[in-house]
């Protein structure tokens, strides 16, 4: 059954991972999974301090070149009446770490911080993702 947008909405925000797929300069899908907070309909994540290769990351660039971007939180179980899945399609725009003299930044670290403990002590210094959600889709097996 197809979930409303409200409903789609805290199914999405309660989930603890993300998958968020951009596309690269050469038309390429990249998709990776990312933590993630909400605030209304603005998704914020965040590149922090778990080993990466590099801060530079493809989804940072990709973004920059293409800034629509899906991110999707599901749940499976093998009681297949319980799973759901919903999709926020949108906007990204990269935040370095310098900005954020109107507050944004604060605010999406403090949603970090709050759904995450481990962003508590180590709060993500690296640059942040925020995507203006325009659309939420979402799909249930039951109500």
């Amino acid at each position: 059954m197809e979930l409303d947008t409200h409903d789609s909405r805290a199914r999405f925000a309660a989930g603890r991972v993300a998958r968020l797929a951009t596309v690269g300069p050469d038309g390429q899908p990249h998709l990776v999974p990312v933590t993630f907070a909400t605030i209304g309909d603005l998704v914020v994540t965040a590149v922090d301090h778990k080993p990466k290769r590099s801060r530079a990351l493809r989804r940072l660039a990709n973004i920059r070149v293409r800034p629509r971007v899906s991110l999707l939180v599901d749940h499976y179980s093998d009681d297949w009446d319980t799973l759901w899945w919903v999709r926020a399609d949108g906007t990204a725009r990269v935040v370095a770490p310098a900005d954020g003299a109107d507050g944004t930044r604060a605010a999406a670290l403090d949603a970090l911080a709050a759904k995450y403990p481990q962003y508590r002590a180590t709060p993500p210094a690296g640059p942040m993702i925020l995507v203006a959600v325009e659309r939420w889709r979402g799909w249930a097996a039951a109500p």
